[in-house]
């Protein structure tokens, strides 16, 4: 697979993250630098092995190819960035709200933490998706992407975790401070692509607490069967590129299914994996970052109504939007063009702010979160416009 090298994701998916000063307390000292942060390096993943059907030459591979931006492109799309306004972040406060958490984990319920980040409670058990506390997706604390809104709740106060699932090893998506401070407030166990065990092993994560799968394999933990499924994206937390693998995920439990995107591409793939692993109860699907200057890397909100009605979904949950501002598009037309394109096919949405959680099961589609709140996000920051 050839190489992107857009000067987007060179600069805001590939650097190290450090913890907010709010969140600093549990994760004290987790964080020791740039270079322990990126991880380990491809000599370090092929020390430990790779057989794969998708690795081949040093790297792994799509099954379909991502389009190439030609580097005669890097310098007006670089211009393109560095002049940009601030239409990709909100124009004043989020309104993220603490998780109201059961005691017991429910057969059903999601609670977004932003971006790609949800605690969900399946058959009774607690899994996380891509957890990132940090301020900042950046190699620097003081430079990069920033977040648009605090964590809705503190690490400390996560129930205990069967699982931790993770997509690829990107830093909006892999975070090495998050990281540090699970393995140390919980024994949860890491399932994770082929590849990021070595970033685990580096950071001192030991054998016993993560899994390393392929694509089509499968793992139990706690009762619930976690599979990995393709996805289309790439990897790559340095100047090397897909060292590791990247994945969507398949939660199993005794009575219910989730579809876990991760970061990805549209991919006929998805209709497979409904075919082999669903139908579900309910999908997370990665609706923003998206440019047609990169449209095999990320669904655009359109394709992913269109996943989730291939692969068999029941209720979509959108995810990595909002969160991080990585795209030219504005914040909130992600969740507009969502909630457009399901109208047209009758797909029930979720659209909770930040932090409120909400049950699939018995509540079904009548009782889903569907509050415009991003329309008064703009309203009220009109209003303060005004009196100023």
């Amino acid at each position: 697979m050839s190489r992107l090298r857009l000067p987007f994701v060179d600069t805001a998916l590939t650097g190290a993250t450090q913890l907010t000063t709010a969140l600093l307390a549990p994760v004290s000292g987790a964080t020791k630098g740039v270079h322990r942060s990126m991880g380990a390096g491809r000599r370090a993943v092929r020390r430990h092995g790779i057989a794969s059907p998708r690795y081949a030459d040093g790297i792994f591979h799509n099954t379909l190819p991502l389009q190439v931006t030609d580097a005669t492109d890097n310098a007006p799309l670089l211009l393109d960035w560095l002049r940009r306004d601030d239409r990709g972040r909100p124009p004043g406060p989020v309104p993220v709200e603490p998780p109201t958490l059961p005691e017991t984990a429910a057969p059903l319920a999601a609670t977004w933490l932003g971006h790609a980040t949800v605690l969900l409670e399946v058959d009774g058990r607690w899994v996380l998706t891509d957890p990132v506390w940090s301020d900042r997706v950046s190699p620097s604390a003081n430079v990069g992407p920033r977040r648009s809104h605090p964590v809705p709740m503190p690490l400390e106060e996560l129930p205990r975790l069967s699982a931790v699932l993770i997509s690829h090893d990107h830093y909006d998506h892999l975070d090495t401070a998050t990281i540090d401070a699970l393995v140390r407030l919980q024994d949860v166990v890491f399932v994770v692509p082929l590849g990021i065990g070595a970033h685990l092993r580096r950071w001192g994560v030991p054998k016993h607490r993560f899994h390393e799968l392929d694509w089509d394999d499968q793992v139990e933990v706690d009762g619930l069967t976690f599979t990995c499924t393709e996805a289309r994206h790439f990897s790559g937390r340095g100047l090397s590129r897909n060292n590791t693998l990247w994945a969507s995920w398949v939660v199993t439990g005794p009575h219910h299914r989730v579809l876990f995107g991760g970061d990805t591409g549209y991919t006929p793939a998805f209709g497979g994996i409904g075919a082999s692993y669903g139908p579900f109860d309910l999908t997370l699907l990665p609706i923003g970052a998206y440019d047609p200057r990169w449209p095999d890397v990320h669904l655009d909100p359109e394709e992913a109504v269109r996943v989730h009605r291939e692969a068999g979904g029941a209720v979509l949950l959108p995810i990595h939007w909002l969160t991080f501002d990585l795209a030219f598009h504005a914040w909130a037309e992600p969740v507009e063009r969502l909630l457009t394109e399901a109208s047209v096919h009758g797909v029930p949405v979720a659209t909770p702010p930040p932090g409120r959680r909400f049950e699939v099961e018995p509540a079904a589609s009548d009782g889903l979160p569907r509050d415009d709140w991003w329309t008064a996000v703009r309203r009220a920051a009109g209003s303060v416009r005004d009196r100023t």
